[in-house]
């Protein structure tokens, strides 16, 4: 039952990092909170390997706030690089076909 809980206060760490960092409009409205999600579960799946007590203080801290990290890392990294890619393929789709590429 924690798994589900920090679970989802990762998705909302997640989802507060997409709705305040710039740029969101250039990647999907899930995508950050489920990277906030996935995170949180994987890092507490891997302290109570390590032993950590589920009931603990410091494995819910620890938990939350690498993915909260990881959220924002992500949609800070994610924003730019899609943009780029995004302007690259418009370029790449503007330009005018040429004989060569419309015989194919």
């Amino acid at each position: 039952m924690e798994l589900l809980f920090v679970t989802l206060g990762g998705a909302i760490l997640g989802a507060i990092a997409r709705y305040t960092l710039p740029k969101r409009h250039s990647y999907g409205s899930v995508l950050v909170p489920a990277i906030g999600a996935g995170v949180a579960a994987i890092v507490w799946v891997a302290l109570t390997w390590l032993g950590w007590a589920w009931d603990g203080g410091w494995i819910w801290v620890v938990s939350l706030v690498v993915a909260g990290l990881a959220a924002g890392a992500s949609a800070l990294l994610i924003a730019p690089r899609r943009e780029h890619a995004d302007a690259a393929l418009f370029e790449r789709l503007s330009k005018p076909a040429t004989a060569a590429t419309t015989a194919r």
